[in-house]
């Protein structure tokens, strides 16, 4: 047993030092991963798409590709994934995870950004360094829309007037025929300087909390 545990150590220590995940906690996100890709070693998009939980998420298309967005591996690189495998899931799974209490302010401050990133990430969908006015429209009318009593137009209203409040707030000298290019990340970062995320931001629709990492027995 003690070797084993020796072992599984050694082959997760990288990710134990890239992740800050427990070896508990990434032997159990490893037994998700393989329910999720059905025992493969990779997971692709169909994979997460299957999941029930996610089925009537309005943002499900945007949670999904986030697992296959390169931006979230804490890299610099670009572009997404047809497939990722363990390492990839583990790194995205990381960006949940929440602060402990013997982090520095220091590491709670770099913890919030990285979060924020992922979070900007997920709406800024063609990487182009800002959230514009139809991605910003089309995640608010996906959320509007389940409320099933709002008509397309009005929600595609209500994401225009959204997004020019935003914008009279980040840039207020505007005047009416500017044209406002979209959300930076300096902007979202501002919009959130108020919000407590950091413990917040977490997922369940994997079977897994990952406050606290603990797998259920669902295998969809």
């Amino acid at each position: 047993m003690g070797a084993s545990q020796t072992h599984s150590a050694y082959k997760y220590q990288d990710l134990m030092t890239k992740t800050g995940f427990s070896l508990e906690q990434i032997k159990n996100l490893h037994y998700r991963f393989r329910q999720l890709s059905e025992n493969n070693e990779t997971l692709s998009r169909e994979n997460l798409e299957n999941i029930k939980d996610l089925a009537d998420n309005p943002i499900k298309k945007q949670i999904v590709e986030a697992f296959f967005d390169k931006r979230n591996q804490h890299q610099n690189e670009m572009g997404s994934f047809e497939e990722i495998g363990f390492e990839q899931f583990v790194m995205v799974m990381s960006h949940f995870r929440p602060p402990t209490p013997k982090m520095t302010e220091e590491e709670k401050l770099a913890m919030r950004k990285d979060k924020l990133h992922f979070l900007f990430n997920m709406h800024d969908s063609d990487n182009d360094g800002k959230i514009t006015l139809e991605e910003y429209r089309k995640v608010v009318e996906e959320l509007l829309s389940m409320s099933g009593d709002i008509e397309k137009d009005t929600a595609r209203g209500i994401a225009d007037a959204a997004m020019l409040e935003v914008a009279s707030t980040n840039v207020p000298n505007m005047g009416p025929d500017d044209y406002y290019e979209g959300i930076t990340f300096e902007h979202f970062e501002q919009m959130f300087k108020e919000v407590e995320m950091e413990s917040r931001m977490h997922v369940r629709f994997l079977d897994v909390d990952t406050r606290t990492i603990h797998c259920g027995s669902s295998t969809s």
